[in-house]
This record gives structure tokens, C-alpha cells and sequence, in this order.
């Protein structure tokens, strides 16, 4: 067994986040250059794409088999996943001839010519060859760990990746491409894997993470992030208001239309999905506010009205599905057997609640990371101090939640060695909960499950101890 189906295995049997994050650590790269070319150059939705991917090996990593090659199987997910979101077919003979035009005129293409190809090249490899290509050029692996991979040795192993090679360039030849073989595995070698972006990795495995601490059924969608910009943020709140009045003008109608109060929750759920996808992309952004000591104090204040202005309109959206749910127990007749929709229907909300709960706690860390910026390091003693850096046209939103949080750390940022993994914000306690909402110190928040509702183990581990700390 490699070391990374250990890691997997350590995840999918004993549910090991740290476990997980390494993995994402040793594949980010990896995944990010692949759904970079599939999406012809896109940074930002190959960003989306490779969260989906992420959140997929979450879901699924209990399902797969031990022998799985992780490499291979998060290649075929991602060229899925992208090739699925991006209308893979228009744009694969567009750029299959704009391929073969610019190969025609170029003596050294390099692999920015082949990239629109390459991967779908690669799923047409058989297991084996698909595998040695994976390894070598993408998981950049010697050959002496690529035979160890495929059980044999060194010497077989360069033949198999050669051997895979030539065949690589083969279907590449076919489709147009006029690369050499020994070109081909230079252009692997060298522009096969692309840094992802600084903080992605982070950003990717909390929120793959939440997701299946919150349960299944949030399918996330691709989602371009739009620029910071007041202009473009008036355009996400259009869409997430309107997403709010459909639900609560269909609740006045609940004991007559259930059927069209149902296809509306549908709809709510397929706006948290896209609220979801820009929360993580936030959550990257906000992560590196909180770190960065160039950033001005009106760029950091512009970061978290959006983030507030986002986290209040999940929290509306999150009460009109309440009401809607509630609404609809109270029609039913009392005799009435467990519904699967209204089952569906409790879990969409809870769902719903978790994610507005995370907005709102990395507004309220957030807001403590400006205050101590702004007081010689020191985290306020209290939320209302942190309010004051909550934008004052939006602060009335995010106070609605001031008696849903409290502070555990009032102490100095110096003096907290692990900002990821130590908590700032708690959500306040609530007797039979087994979901409860973090802030931490880099800015980030993330949902934490308990199926016994006891939480003290897991805040032993990081909430600081110290004076006057809750």
C-alpha cells in the first residue's frame, strides 16, 4: 500500500481530517493543472472544478477500493467533472483545430499547444499506461517509485512509461498534433503540474470537509467568482434576494400548493449551492486578508462587507425555508406517516443553516482579526468591540447573529503559534446540537459534527486556555 492510500484509508475508516488535508496538499497541484486545461486557461473556474473534485474524494472515499490508484482516479474525476461543466465538445473542436494550425507553424509547439488534447488523450490509455503516464509526468514520481506503484522494478517501469508514451503520441497525432515523442515527455516533464494558488489548498479541504459534515445532497456548482467590485456585488445579492422573496410568497399559499412550494425548495437548494461555491472562494480570499500585512485597511473592510452582506442573505434564506417547513408539519394531519420529501425537506434546512452559520462566524473573526490589527495585536474582549469593523451599512445584518457566537480568545496574535487550527469564534451552545460553527484564527470558519452533541474534546484541542477566556 502507498503512502497515499494510507492516507486515504486513515480517512475514509477513521474520518482523519489531517489525514485528508495532506492528501489535498499532495494532490492540488495536480488537479488544478489538470481542470486548468480543461477549462482552456480559466483560473477561476478551475478553481471551482477542482473543489467539486475535492469534495467528490470526501464523499466517496469510504466507497473506494484500497488498491485504488489515487493519481488515476482523480485524473478521470476531474476531466469529468470539467468536461461536464464547460461543453466540452464545442470547445474541443475549436481548439482542435486551433491546435493544428499552431503546431503547423511552430517548430517547438511546447505543451500549451496540446493542452486543450492532452487530457482526453490520456483517458483513451488503457489502465496500466494511463497509470505510468500519471505518475511519472503528473505525480512526478521517479521510476523507482513508479515500479513500485505498478509492482515491478525501476528498469520495467521506464519501459511501461515509455512504452505509454509512444502511444500517448500516437492519439495525439491522430487529432492533428505534429509533436515529436521526445517532445512530448519534455513538455510533460516540464509543464505537466501548475502551482495552484496560494491558500487553495486550505480553502478546498474545509470546505470538502464541512461538506460532509453537514450530510449529502449539496451538489456544488461551477461557479465564475466575480471581481470585488460594488457594481458586481449588487449583482450577487440581486440573485440571492430573489432566491428569498419566491420561498416566502409561496408559504402564504402552503396548504394549497405544496407541490409548488416543493419545486421552489428545490430552487432555494440550487442557489445555496452557488452561494457555496463563493463562499469558498472567499474563504480563500478572506484567509489571506487576514494574513496579509500589505493589504489596507479599506480593502480588508471591503472583503467583509461582502462576505456580511453574502452571510445575511443565507441567513434569510435559511428563516424563509424555516418558516416554509414549518408551515407546511403544521397542514399535515397529525396520523400522517414520515414523508421522505419532508425528510429531505428538514435536511435541505439544516443544511442551509450550517452554511449561514460559517458566514457569519468568519464575519465575526474577520472583524476581530481588524480590531487587533488596530490595537497592538490584541483580540477585543468582546463582539462589541469587533462590530465596530463590521461596515456600518451591514452591520445591522450580521448583529442579528451577535447572540449565536461568543469570543474564546482575547489574548495577543502573537501568541498564537497555529492560526489554522485555533479557535477564535464559537458559536454559543445548544443543548442536542451536533453541529456547531468555529471561527479561526487565519479567518477561515469551518462546521464541526458530534453525533453525541458533546463538543468539549475536540475544543480542548483547539481553543487556547487562558485568563478570562469562556
Amino acid at each position: 500500500m502507498t503512502e497515499s492510500q494510507q492516507l486515504l484509508a486513515d480517512y475514509a475508516k477513521n474520518g482523519s481530517e489531517a489525514a485528508f488535508r495532506e492528501l489535498v496538499a499532495r494532490y492540488i497541484n495536480f488537479v488544478y493543472s489538470t481542470a486548468l486545461r480543461l477549462v482552456g486557461g480559466d483560473t477561476q473556474l478551475a478553481e471551482d472544478v477542482t473543489q467539486v473534485v475535492f469534495i467528490g474524494l470526501a464523499r466517496k472515499a469510504r466507497s473506494l477500493s484500497g488498491e485504488v490508484m489515487l493519481g488515476g482516479w482523480l485524473h478521470q474525476h476531474t476531466f469529468h467533472v470539467a468536461t461536464k461543466s464547460v461543453r466540452a465538445e464545442r470547445r474541443r473542436q475549436s481548439r482542435e483545430s486551433e491546435a493544428a494550425q499552431m503546431n503547423a507553424q511552430s517548430d517547438d509547439p511546447g505543451l500549451r499547444h496540446v493542452a486543450p488534447l492532452l487530457d482526453e488523450a490520456i483517458t483513451q490509455l488503457d489502465r496500466d499506461d494511463r497509470t505510468a503516464i500519471l505518475l511519472r509526468f503528473f505525480e512526478q514520481r521517479d521510476f523507482r517509485s513508479v515500479g513500485v506503484a505498478l509492482g515491478s522494478n525501476e528498469d520495467a517501469a521506464r519501459m511501461r512509461v515509455n512504452r505509454a508514451l509512444e502511444k500517448l503520441h500516437s492519439i495525439l497525432k491522430r487529432r492533428g498534433v505534429a509533436l515529436s515523442v521526445g517532445a512530448l515527455g519534455t513538455a510533460l516533464t516540464v509543464e505537466a503540474v501548475t502551482a495552484a494558488p496560494a491558500g487553495l489548498a486550505m480553502s478546498v479541504a474545509g470546505t470538502a470537509l464541512a461538506s460532509v459534515s453537514i450530510g449529502g445532497g449539496v451538489s456544488v456548482t461551477l461557479l465564475k467568482l466575480m471581481t470585488l467590485t460594488k457594481l458586481q456585488a449588487g449583482i450577487i445579492s440581486a440573485i440571492a434576494v430573489a432566491g428569498v422573496i419566491a420561498p416566502i410568497t409561496i408559504q402564504h399559499q402552503a396548504q394549497m400548493k405544496l407541490r409548488a412550494k416543493d419545486a421552489a425548495l428545490q430552487q432555494q437548494n440550487e442557489q445555496l449551492a452557488s452561494l457555496a461555491s463563493e463562499n469558498s472562494r472567499l474563504s480563500n480570499q478572506l484567509a489571506q486578508a487576514g494574513n496579509s500585512q500589505s493589504l489596507s485597511q479599506q480593502q480588508l473592510q471591503d472583503l467583509l462587507k461582502l462576505r456580511s452582506e453574502v452571510s445575511a442573505l443565507k441567513g434569510q434564506l435559511a428563516e424563509a425555508a424555516k418558516i416554509s417547513a414549518l408551515a407546511q408539519k403544521q397542514s399535515a394531519p397529525p396520523s400522517t406517516p414520515a414523508d421522505p420529501q419532508e425528510e429531505e425537506r428538514q435536511q435541505a434546512l439544516a443544511r442551509q443553516q450550517a452554511i449561514a452559520k460559517m458566514g457569519y462566524s468568519r464575519s465575526w473573526v474577520m472583524a476581530s482579526i481588524l480590531y487587533a490589527e488596530q490595537n497592538g495585536g490584541q483580540y477585543p474582549a468582546s463582539l462589541g468591540q469587533a462590530a465596530t469593523f463590521i461596515p456600518d451599512d451591514h452591520k445591522d445584518e450580521v448583529l442579528l447573529a451577535t447572540n449565536q457566537f461568543e469570543l474564546v480568545y482575547q489574548g495577543s496574535r502573537s501568541a498564537i503559534t497555529n492560526p489554522s487550527s485555533t479557535i477564535v469564534i464559537r458559536e454559543i451552545p445548544v443543548a442536542g446540537s451536533t453541529l456547531r460553527a468555529y471561527g479561526f484564527a487565519d479567518g477561515h470558519s469551518e462546521i464541526h459534527k458530534e453525533e453525541t452533541g458533546d463538543f468539549s474534546a475536540y475544543e480542548a484541542q483547539h481553543i487556547i486556555n487562558q485568563p478570562g477566556n469562556p
